[in-house]
């Protein structure tokens, strides 16, 4: 009879457990979903504006000024970002609820004006507001708490980039490199999935992307992908120093973080005289998917770089995610063409393995290939994220991302990115 009592009283809680997390999942899942679809339609609605209206990009230091007023005003100049998120998500450090508006209108004026950022940063940082929301409202464990945040992070992000289980493995693999809260996994699905079906039901379109051609799996079409992926992996390093490097550099010539952001701006608006084309402001999707039909320039992937590294260097607001994705398409795309490859494979392989280098999230990184390329050729593209994460080294682009094993051997390294 002990034995009886004792598996109901398992079940009960195991039901109960179910209950609670299904419960606030859907609650996450449901707010991430509707803020999530806002903010993606906002930036579209802005960048289509901007792209009809070229000289918004005179107005870029201006928006720096408003941006850098928003996060002294709501006191979040020390804030962290997407590092402080990932933080959030590892111990029971709290999320400021407030961080949601400033890095939602932040994030548009970044593009509406023209500066070169992703969206995937705001994402992360305006699901972990709306966990942080909930949970006021939830008497939840402290150990409980990192749970809540990695919905929210998986939410938004689904609702964004229409990739749901993508964004539950990245909210679950990004944190701590080689150790997985699979407590998490139910409750992130069900944000997940919720949030996704709901951007749906507004009109948001998934990304997704056509491959015309697949190369055969024999040696020398392997040996030249290895060849892809290795210099993928270098840019992907580089990409990672240059914002680091570009954050640190500018903070510390500029401290002022008014003067930094005009300075900035100013910097963008120059580049961009510079090279005569508006490719390098804003996202540039419509870059990547030019780069996946076998188009691209030799030099794109160096300017995204620099763009990219004075726009979130200064102060700006958005990401590097969309940028990476970007830098990986253009760069694939040109060395596809110098291996004798498929120019537009390589783009994809590309996005993949730059990804996979920057956020060393090799699950994460196949499963974006296959909602991102419907499932086509993914032994190539599993060859390119276990290559991309072998060889990317140490370095990330959240300095809040642990790495808990050794990239080389079964050790136990405890580390932060560089």
């Amino acid at each position: 009879m002990e034995k009886i009592k004792d598996s109901v009283l398992l079940a009960e809680k195991y039901l109960l457990s179910i209950l609670k997390w299904g419960i606030i999942a859907t609650v996450i899942g449901g707010l991430g979903g509707i803020i999530g679809y806002l903010f993606h339609h906002c930036i579209e609605v802005v960048t289509g504006f901007r792209v009809e209206k070229p000289w918004l990009i005179y107005c870029l230091p201006i928006a720096g000024l408003a941006i850098a007023g928003i996060y002294h005003i709501l006191q979040l100049q020390e804030h962290k970002g997407t590092d402080g998120i990932l933080d959030s998500a590892r111990t029971p450090n709290k999320v400021p609820v407030r961080l949601m508006p400033a890095i939602f209108i932040a994030t548009v004026l970044t593009h509406l004006c023209g500066g070169s950022a992703g969206r995937e940063g705001a994402a992360l940082q305006l699901g972990g507001s709306i966990a942080e929301g909930v949970g006021k409202t939830v008497r939840l464990r402290e150990d409980e708490h990192p749970i809540l945040v990695m919905c929210g992070m998986s939410a938004v992000f689904s609702a964004l980039f229409g990739t749901p289980i993508t964004a539950t493995l990245f909210a679950l693999e990004v944190v701590s490199v080689g150790s997985v809260q699979y407590a998490a996994l139910l409750p992130c699905l069900c944000a997940s999935a919720i949030a996704y079906r709901i951007s749906l039901f507004f009109g948001a379109e998934p990304v997704f992307f056509s491959l015309s051609a697949i190369p055969g799996f024999e040696l020398g079409a392997v040996v030249r992908l290895a060849v892809l992926v290795a210099a993928c992996a270098i840019v992907s390093i580089g990409f990672c120093m240059a914002m680091h490097f570009g954050h640190k550099v500018m903070k510390r010539a500029l401290p002022n973080p008014y003067l930094r952001i005009f300075t900035g701006g100013v910097a963008v608006i120059l580049l961009t005289l510079l090279v005569g084309t508006h490719d390098y402001n804003g996202a540039g999707m419509d870059v990547v998917a030019r780069a996946i039909g076998g188009e691209a320039s030799p030099t794109a992937f160096l300017w995204k770089i620099l763009f990219t590294m004075i726009t979130i260097g200064a102060g700006f607001r958005g990401g590097e995610i969309v940028p990476t994705f970007f830098i990986g398409a253009t760069f694939g795309c040109v060395m596809g063409q110098l291996l004798g490859m498929d120019a537009g494979f390589c783009a994809a392989i590309g996005i993949v393995a730059m990804f996979c280098g920057v956020v060393n999230c090799p699950v994460t990184s196949l499963f974006l290939a296959m909602e991102l390329f419907g499932g086509q050729g993914m032994l190539h593209f599993a060859i390119a994220c276990a290559l991309s994460y072998t060889l990317s080294g140490y370095y990330g682009l959240y300095h809040g991302q642990k790495i808990l094993y050794s990239k080389l051997r079964a050790e136990w390294i405890d580390i932060f990115t560089k």
